[in-house]
């Protein structure tokens, strides 16, 4: 591996990338698909239980904490971040 040793003043090359959650994990959008930032694995919901409760998203995709919500289009407990909780019914 080559090393370079750069001035002071001189540009530094800066890797941009979008970030966002999935059920309470950190991800980013990563050549063309989105990964786990711990662990640079393909994000897929279904694999990781929520960083909060502990607990796996119902058979039908619900949290498991809130589970199926009469008159609710869309709930998400919000997995332990911060503003991350949502409510939308009909």
């Amino acid at each position: 591996m080559e090393y370079k040793v750069l001035e002071v003043g001189s540009p530094v090359p800066v890797t941009v990338y979008h970030t966002s959650y999935s059920r309470g994990h950190l991800i980013k959008w990563w050549w063309g698909r989105w990964v786990y930032v711990d662990d640079g694995m393909p994000a897929d919901d279904s694999k990781r239980p929520c960083p909060r409760c502990a607990r796996f998203p119902t058979s039908e995709g619900y949290d498991a904490c809130l589970g199926h919500i009469p008159g609710v289009q869309v709930a998400c407990c919000g997995h332990g971040v911060w503003g991350g909780g949502t409510v939308r019914g009909e």
